[in-house]
């Protein structure tokens, strides 16, 4: 890969149509192991894979699910079927959040249709008892996982998506603060960040692109990027802004009608935006709406775990690692390791040992990221890594505690290879 050349990557904001489902999506997931726990069903046993869709005040969510009995209400017949009320109220406290009261989108007006229906049980029977006995639970699918890290930045993530994410994130506190004239942006906004790299490291950037909403009608570019450009300098601190950068405020004027009334939304379309901005591949499943016996989900976590202490304990600049997996199999088929002509030991010794360091089935990995909690409302927006882990065990897959297993695993696959 050439040293010197430009990249560029994007973000949307909360208030983007496809984050508004991705929201609700993973509101959902949470809600089911929240009424686990207050039901005292096991945690491990629920599953849910939902999806919605969003546009002019409506809302449709649907996918399957196995929930607890506190979720439930009894149909005519005396059976059991999915009770839609707290569904509902979970989607509506999500929009309020996000701040849509729109004629178009408004949390108390919208119409919300709820579709989710139990899970099949051809493909509970593989999930519930791996086909391999490995692991506890088999993959809730086939697929490819990548994890990704850098030294671009001190989170270890490549920086066109961590300063686009920055932007983003700053202008959405300040006006749910209501600071001055930022109190009158609205919820839905993009961003995208080039950075020039000399030498394979980022020097400055050369363009920046905000689209974002605002409730005055009257405002037009100027008066969009009087108000934003304090905000986004302040995200770029750490960065160089070059001198003859170029600045893209609103570059179409007014942009009053936004979110799910403007444009329709769906889970899951904004995949790159959730990982590592184009700067490393991706397998091509979402992680909102989905429990972590999903593989697209939770193992995409641990690869990025992993990725991030490999980094962390100074044996790689930069590393990918893919994980792949078939329905039903606990154990991933394979691990590819990349460290981009950067590193300081053998690839193959470290995929030998990086099995070493974590059990990767299903089970394995929600064991030890601790992952069958209600932490997942907070990653649908701003990025699923860079982000610090939280006290309610939110983003544990971006712990460096690994770090000495990894070096030490590491090390005793040399020798036994030597």
């Amino acid at each position: 890969m050439r040293n010197s050349y430009l990249f560029t990557s994007e973000s949307v904001a909360e208030g983007h149509p496809d984050k508004v489902c991705d929201r609700i999506s993973d509101e959902i997931v949470d809600l089911v192991y929240r009424e686990a726990v207050k039901s005292k069903v096991d945690p491990w046993s629920v599953r849910i894979a939902c999806e919605t869709l969003a546009t002019t005040n409506r809302v449709v969510i649907a996918g399957e699910v196995r929930l607890p009995p506190s979720l439930l209400k009894k149909d005519k017949d005396g059976k059991d079927v999915i009770n839609p009320a707290k569904f509902k109220a979970a989607a509506r406290k999500a929009i309020r959040d996000i701040g849509y009261e729109q004629d178009g989108f408004h949390w108390k007006t919208a119409r919300i249709d709820v579709l989710l229906h139990s899970q099949s049980a051809d493909i509970a029977q593989g999930v519930d008892n791996a086909a391999d006995k490995q692991g506890d639970e088999g993959a809730g699918d086939q697929g490819i996982m990548f994890g990704y890290a850098c030294r671009e930045t001190a989170e270890l993530m490549p920086a066109p998506l961590y300063y686009s994410h920055r932007i983003l994130s700053l202008l959405a506190e300040a006006r749910k603060k209501g600071e001055g004239d930022a109190g009158k942006l609205g919820p839905d906004a993009k961003s995208q960040v080039t950075v020039r790299y000399v030498d394979g490291k980022p020097a400055d950037v050369t363009s920046i692109v905000l689209s974002t909403q605002h409730l005055d009608a009257n405002w037009d570019s100027s008066k969009v990027r009087e108000v934003v450009e304090p905000y986004i300098r302040e995200a770029l601190d750490d960065l160089k802004i070059a001198d003859d950068c170029s600045w893209y405020i609103n570059p179409t004027g007014k942009f009053v009608i936004g979110g799910p009334d403007g444009d329709t939304g769906l889970t899951g379309r904004k995949i790159i935006v959730d990982t590592y901005g184009g700067a490393a591949p991706h397998g091509g499943g979402a992680f909102s709406g989905k429990d972590t016996t999903k593989v697209d989900r939770s193992a995409a976590y641990a690869a990025r775990y992993l990725a991030k202490n490999v980094v962390a304990a100074g044996l790689a600049e930069r590393c990918t690692i893919q994980l792949s997996y078939a329905i039903g199999v606990a154990q991933p088929l394979s691990i590819y390791v990349d460290l981009h002509g950067t590193g300081k030991i053998d690839e193959a010794a470290l995929e030998r040992a990086l099995r070493e360091v974590m059990d990767l089935s299903p089970s394995g990995i929600r064991r030890h990221l601790d992952l069958n909690r209600p932490i997942y409302a907070k990653t649908s927006a701003y990025g699923h890594f860079g982000r610090k882990p939280g006290r309610d065990g939110s983003f544990s897959w971006e712990k460096t505690d690994l770090v000495k297993a990894v070096r030490d695993a590491v090390c005793r696959e040399e020798a036994m290879a030597a």
